[in-house]
């Protein structure tokens, strides 16, 4: 096995993100991560929205290290014309500003794409061109909207995701768009527009409930009316209760399982019952089969009954909170974590990219920057002079700041509506 220690795989691939709080801002770490030089450039009134939201700025710390921040104010025609000159050099551009933002400041895709044709450029809007593209979005509305609270949460209380998944889910997928673009960019020699919606991602993510619905004609039922066994279609695929109070899942998807999971219990007497002989079986036992299961699972203490479990090799698992996760043993011996510089001198072991390559290795190269640290550096690699850098920062066209030295985020007013989505 080759030892991860080769160059980053975008390594020489530059990138200008226009990212605010969640999703242009996942596209841009992922590309990051990868090794592109990414230049983020905020606005002027105090940036990323994320630097100054509640917690700290917490999200600006997960979704912006291994990137440059340099200020402009592409509001001003000095602004815009160091923004042009950047593009010029530029492999891509991504944005998740509201619909219409830089096409009225004359920054869309047609402008730039009129400068540097071999320009790949991702706009991660709320919906795909057509009948809604023109509506504000977010997150949680693409999950309402997109059937996938109404799945979660139970019925007359859709819930959205303990996550941002939508914002996420669509950054990702917009990064599989870019990678495609540079591939077929080394064959056609010239760049393209993308665009990745956050409806279009959650329509995406309930299409096997769709597709369930065509066939048989029914309506969506959500997921905690249906239950797990239901939706996924075995016997035992559930949460069960432990002696300690604590809860574990469990799931038998094969023969094989099952006689593992009746000898890890010692239960020969449902592994010898000829009404639970196969997962069909099984499923129509569900009434009398479970309520068995809890009382044996009932008998142990979550960490016993999971070691019983693993060393049977029955998929099973623990139910953890996030704040769990951050030392957790496998993440930590697989060094998943990457020590983060958090606000007030403190690091947080937050999380790399999940996949591993055995051509090179993810890592932190940069902190997650101040506002505007690297403005006077980004510029002057542009071609542009001390003396212009100093006008434009003398006009308020562009800002510079010092490293971030461990203290909070700078606070700054709300962003002006309409400007941004996630």
């Amino acid at each position: 096995m080759v030892s991860p220690t080769g160059r980053l795989p975008l390594e020489g691939t530059r990138v200008l993100e226009l990212g605010h709080i969640v999703a242009g801002p996942t596209a841009a770490l992922i590309l990051a991560d990868l090794g592109a030089d990414v230049v983020k450039i905020e606005r002027p009134d105090g940036g990323d929205q994320a630097r100054r939201m509640s917690g700290n700025g917490y999200v600006f710390y997960f979704l912006n290290r291994n990137k440059r921040s340099i200020v402009l104010d592409l509001k001003a025609p000095a602004g815009q014309e160091v923004f042009r000159r950047l593009v010029r050099t530029a492999d891509v551009v991504l944005d998740n500003y509201a619909p219409g933002v830089l096409d009225r400041l004359g920054l869309g895709y047609e402008a730039l794409a009129a400068l540097n044709p071999r320009l790949v450029y991702l706009s991660l809007k709320g919906f795909l061109p057509g009948p809604y593209e023109h509506r504000p979005a977010l997150d949680e509305l693409a999950q309402m909207m997109g059937g996938l609270a109404y799945m979660t949460g139970p019925r007359g209380q859709p819930l959205r995701a303990g996550a941002s998944i939508i914002d996420i889910g669509a950054a990702t997928y917009g990064v599989i768009a870019i990678l495609a673009a540079l591939a077929q960019r080394e064959r056609t020699g010239r760049g393209e527009r993308i665009v990745a919606g956050l409806y279009e991602t959650s329509v995406f993510w309930v299409g096997q409930w769709m597709a369930m619905s065509a066939l048989n004609g029914e309506p969506s039922v959500p997921m905690p009316e249906a239950g797990q066994s239901v939706r996924m279609g075995w016997g035992i695929f559930h949460l069960f209760p432990t002696a300690d109070g604590e809860q574990v899942f469990i799931a038998v998807t094969s023969n094989a399982h099952w006689e593992r999971f009746c000898g890890a219990l010692d239960l020969p007497d449902l592994l010898a019952d000829e009404r639970l002989e196969d997962n069909l079986k099984r499923v129509a036992a569900r009434p009398w089969l479970l309520p068995r299961v809890r009382e044996e699972t009932a008998r142990y203490p979550s960490a016993a009954l999971l070691e019983r479990l693993e060393r049977a090799g029955v998929p099973c698992g623990p139910v953890r909170r996030p704040d769990q996760l951050l030392d957790d043993p496998h993440l930590t011996a697989t060094e998943q974590l990457l020590p983060v510089p958090l606000p007030g001198g403190a690091t947080a072991p937050l999380p790399k990219l999940p996949w591993r390559s055995d051509a090179y290795a993810f890592g932190l190269r940069r902190s997650p920057p101040a506002l505007g640290e690297h403005t006077r550096e980004v510029l002057a690699e542009a071609g542009l002079s001390a003396a212009e850098i100093d006008a434009l920062l003398a006009e308020h066209a562009a800002e510079a700041s010092a490293p971030l030295d461990c203290a909070a985020a700078p606070s700054a007013p709300p962003a002006r509506e309409g400007e941004t989505t996630r």
